[in-house]
């Protein structure tokens, strides 16, 4: 496994890739209410990437071996959808949860975030199961340190989503991100701590925890990308892209709108 080592001039452009990546989240979130179709959401985000950014929306036309090249410019999972949702006709209506999933490409690196986003007023099991799989992504990036193991991330995510009763997607998981889309390593988001690769500084990877409220079996629909819960269960993800730094992590993709770590995670 050969994991890139970005060096700073590479982290200073992953930063400002990160940060765009999330403010398109903060500019969408007014328009994810009942009545919007997934297709508006894309062509609202795909308008600020392209036209007010500069940014390449990096989902566009990606097409990794044995796919189509994907269609849209931003992914938007609904309900049982666990990723990869292709936006279109859908109507969105209250009690909606929501995933998108957000990737630019900035001076010729990727910034990668996504988060849940609940219309209306929704389930407290809905709220429920979005609450806890935030807890999941920041338990994860706390254990992020130089000298930690790869592994560690995998079994604190898996534990606290476990203990709450859900499942954890195997299928997919997180990845190096730099100059590429997905690159070394693979980031589980299951498996026994002090396992896989150290941490070392300058590594960059994304935590993206799917939790099912039902079993973890998925499924491929017939458009080839999106993904769904076997059970029909809801499903839920929030996404960072994080960096090692010589005392611990950066979260790359923050920005003004986004949601702060939950206080109690050290």
């Amino acid at each position: 496994m050969s994991i890139s080592i970005k060096t700073p001039e590479d982290i200073e452009k992953m930063r400002v890739a990160g940060r765009l990546a999330s403010e398109v989240l903060d500019y969408i979130e007014p328009f994810v209410k009942p009545g919007v179709t997934t297709d508006e959401l894309d062509r609202l985000c795909h308008d600020l990437m392209v036209d007010v950014q500069g940014c390449i929306p990096a989902p566009l036309n990606y097409a990794p071996s044995g796919y189509n090249p994907y269609p849209k410019s931003i992914c938007a999972s609904v309900n049982q959808q666990v990723c990869h949702g292709v936006p279109g006709e859908r109507v969105l209506k209250n009690g909606d949860i929501v995933n998108l999933d957000i990737t630019t490409i900035k001076d010729g690196f990727h910034g990668d975030t996504s988060r849940m986003f609940i219309v209306g007023a929704g389930s407290i099991q809905a709220r429920r199961l979005c609450e806890i799989t935030f807890e999941c992504l920041w338990l994860g990036i706390s254990v992020v340190r130089p000298g930690a193991f790869l592994g560690d991330i995998g079994a604190v995510i898996q534990k606290h989503a476990e203990k709450n009763g859900y499942s954890v997607v195997r299928e997919f998981c997180g990845h190096g991100i730099g100059r590429k889309f997905h690159e070394e390593p693979q980031v589980l988001h299951y498996g026994k701590a002090g396992t896989g690769p150290r941490l070392e500084p300058g590594m960059t990877f994304t935590i993206e925890p799917m939790i099912n409220a039902g079993k973890a079996a998925i499924r491929e629909m017939p458009d080839g990308w999106t993904i769904v819960t076997k059970d029909r269960s809801l499903s839920a993800q929030w996404e960072h892209t994080v960096l090692v730094t010589e005392s611990g992590y950066e979260v790359m993709t923050l920005s003004a709108g986004c949601r702060a770590k939950p206080e109690w995670i050290g």
